[in-house]
């Protein structure tokens, strides 16, 4: 890494996948330092910074002392399906909170401890990274609406896109930006797959001195079909906006192993972060001096 590489800040993306964040973090100036378990690879599509492969869960938070920013986008999937409106998910959410038995065959978590260990993850590590910097580290982590019950109240949302941390107090005007996962569920609750959709995402970026946004977001739209029959729900209500995830049906790829390629490359494009959400993040608590560079 040469010099002026280094001069940069760094940004610490945690569970980083493809590198939704980091793309906003890179094109504003900074280095970027990615956790994930696995390489994201799929064509001419990776990580686009230093990827270091390893746990959240088993990172001590002093191996990010050096970053000037922590970003996190843990896995979201459970927090989605509980807050669909079918029986097995409310099932699943009644047995977590000690007020029903799991159904048959379910092979998630079984306590609040192993459902949010991810996303606590992401505190620890911030509070031991500032601790071992001396510094106070500023983080803000993303997730689903559908978190809320289980590890509080987001401080903002950007569309769908529910953050939690350190959120900024002025946030970009939300024209359209959500998340829209597919769901391929066949019953035995072991098919769940967040499906691959093109981002449609249009926004309009203020100064840092805007005004606050007025739009609360209307959560997140999901689209079940199981490969051939669509169910489509916003907030738990049928017929909003057809067409949602087709590629994943259009491709098949609701037929593929869950541990193929193609259904992996869908996974970690949906989880992508807005480029204008990523941007403005990195350049509120890009350092002042390199601001003023």
């Amino acid at each position: 890494m040469t010099s002026r590489e280094t001069s940069k800040p760094l940004a610490v993306d945690l569970c980083c996948g493809l590198g939704g964040w980091t793309e906003g973090l890179l094109q504003e100036g900074y280095r970027a330092r990615g956790y994930d378990i696995e390489a994201h690879e799929y064509g001419d599509e990776r990580y686009p910074g230093e990827l270091v492969l390893k746990s959240i869960l088993d990172l001590d938070g002093a191996a990010c002392a050096d970053a000037d920013l922590i970003v996190a986008s843990p896995p979201c999937t459970e927090y989605s399906y509980m807050a669909m409106p079918w029986s097995r998910a409310k099932q699943i959410a009644r047995a977590l909170r000690g007020e029903d038995v799991f159904p048959d065959g379910y092979k998630g978590s079984r306590t609040l401890d192993e459902l949010n260990a991810l996303f606590n993850a992401c505190f620890r590590i911030q509070r031991e990274a500032s601790q071992a910097a001396g510094r106070y580290i500023p983080m803000v982590v993303e997730n689903v609406r559908g978190a809320q019950p289980w590890v509080g109240r987001a401080a903002a949302n950007f569309g769908s896109y529910y953050l939690w941390g350190d959120v900024p107090a002025l946030m970009p005007t939300v024209v359209d930006a959500r998340k829209v996962p597919g769901f391929r569920f066949d019953g035995s609750g072991r098919s769940f797959q967040t499906a691959s959709v093109e981002a449609h995402v249009a926004v309009k970026v203020p100064a840092l001195d805007g005004g606050r946004r007025t739009d609360k977001g209307k959560g997140a739209r999901f689209t079940s079909r199981d490969c051939g029959v669509e169910r489509e729900v916003a907030e738990g209500r049928k017929g909003a906006g057809a067409g949602a995830g087709a590629e994943w049906f259009d491709q098949n790829l609701c037929k593929l192993s869950s541990k193929s390629p193609a259904r992996k490359a869908a996974s970690a494009k949906i989880a992508k972060i807005p480029l204008a959400l990523s941007s403005h993040i990195a350049r509120v608590y890009r350092p002042q001096t390199e601001a003023a560079a």
